[in-house]
């Protein structure tokens, strides 16, 4: 083992007769660490733009969400809530109910969602830790509403902080929704905006926070519920939560956590990271290819050599090693060089932003990036994997013109 490692180095360093051989080494090399820190760019980049999207979707949806099977709103009952109450790992919950309608600010209109709350929303998820101006104000001290507006709503309807000019909501009237009459088509009510909060444009554009009993008013519900999101303790395993939850409401109830609840989404961007995954590395396959014909070449070239090494006592199997140890440290070489540039740049991009976002609604300026351990892996698993199939296919087939017996 020794032996062969050693000549194959010798044959790696050691100048040819025919220039093009050490070219096609070098380029071999390049390729290899090319690609290889294509991969660490592009997975980490990826890592880094699914924690971006983590965290956001973190700040909006709950732990836990509890919908109904069918329909939009369900009514809960005080024997599921208390029994939800005592289910082990349950922090706290929060009842709300949704419904689209027509924002009045001033001449301004805009169709968006509201969404009534009761007071331990900002308990539940981390809503209030994104406010753009303002709080996260739903009620003052003597019970009056107040409404927390999105970003996009606001800039759309021209909307201010100002508690001069309030803002009215016009929701379809369920027992008048077939008159003609536009008064009596919809319930409405005006409420003043007391903050604007800012997540993510889709977020941003479309929802209102509304106290829950102004929002029922609104709808003509007294006890009816969209969803009851719910936070986790943290002392409990997170599925073990999720089943005894289920085991409380049933089957008419459908039971999601974070995942779940933008299950599309992930399932895309892995998607995305596997398809991206797969094309570099069919370049890296493609790029070892220089790698098969620098070692034919090699091979071709050491004929001289490879009789000598016979007439000494080398046999078959040594030989065979030589170029099979070169074809390998080709690719080891290569993938070492691009695992530390892939690195340096992740560095650089993670303390310095150089790759810049541009956008007026970005949340962040520069590329995110996040270097995980197991991609490192991954990657040079990969490489070595592809590099010890470069070099054993020449190797297995060129040399039998050779080792005739």
């Amino acid at each position: 083992m020794k032996l062969s490692l050693y000549i194959a180095k010798r044959y790696l360093l050691a100048k040819k007769s025919r220039n093009a051989i050490n070219v096609i080494s070098a380029v071999s090399v390049a390729g290899v660490a090319v690609g290889t820190m294509a991969l660490i760019i592009i997975l980490s980049v990826f890592n880094g733009l699914e924690t971006l999207v983590t965290s956001i979707f973190n700040t909006f949806d709950p732990d836990l969400k509890i919908t109904a099977s069918v329909g939009k709103t369900f009514i809960p009952g005080t024997l599921k809530l208390r029994q939800l109450s005592q289910v082990n790992g349950v922090s706290c919950y929060s009842l709300t109910i949704e419904e689209n309608a027509l924002l009045k600010y001033e001449d301004q209109k805009y169709i968006a969602t509201v969404k009534g709350v009761d007071d331990n929303y900002v308990k539940v998820t981390g809503i209030d830790s994104s406010m753009w101006d303002g709080g996260f104000m739903l009620r003052a001290e003597k019970g009056r509403p107040y409404a927390v507006v999105g970003a996009g709503i606001a800039q759309n309807l021209g909307l201010r902080i100002s508690f001069v000019n309030p803002l009215w909501i016009y929701v379809p009237s369920r027992r008048n929704g077939s008159t003609l009459n536009p008064d009596e088509a919809f319930n409405n009510d005006y409420i003043f905006p007391s903050g604007i909060f800012q997540i993510e444009q889709e977020f941003d554009s479309k929802y209102v926070f509304v106290p829950i009993d102004f929002a029922r008013k609104l709808i003509e519900t007294d006890s009816a519920v969209s969803s009851i999101e719910i936070k986790f303790s943290g002392v409990v395993p997170e599925k073990e939560v999720q089943g005894s939850v289920s085991a409380v409401f049933g089957n008419g109830f459908i039971v999601r956590n974070k995942y779940e609840q933008q299950e599309i989404f992930y399932k895309v961007m892995k998607s995305e990271r596997l398809a991206i995954f797969f094309i570099l590395t069919l370049i890296l396959i493609i790029a070892s290819f220089n790698i098969i014909g620098s070692l034919t070449m090699l091979i071709i070239e050491k004929e001289r050599d490879i009789e000598i090494l016979k007439s000494l006592g080398a046999d078959n199997t040594l030989i065979r090693k030589i170029f099979i140890f070169e074809g390998w440290m080709i690719s080891i070489s290569g993938a070492v060089i691009g695992l530390i540039l892939g690195f340096l740049i992740c560095w650089v991009q993670q303390k310095y932003g150089l790759v810049q976002l541009h956008g007026e609604t970005l949340i962040v300026e520069s590329y995110p990036v996040v270097m995980k351990l197991f991609d490192f892996f991954l990657v040079a698993g990969t490489v070595l994997l592809i590099g010890f199939w470069a070099a054993w296919y020449p190797v297995r087939y060129l040399t039998k013109k050779y080792l005739r017996k």
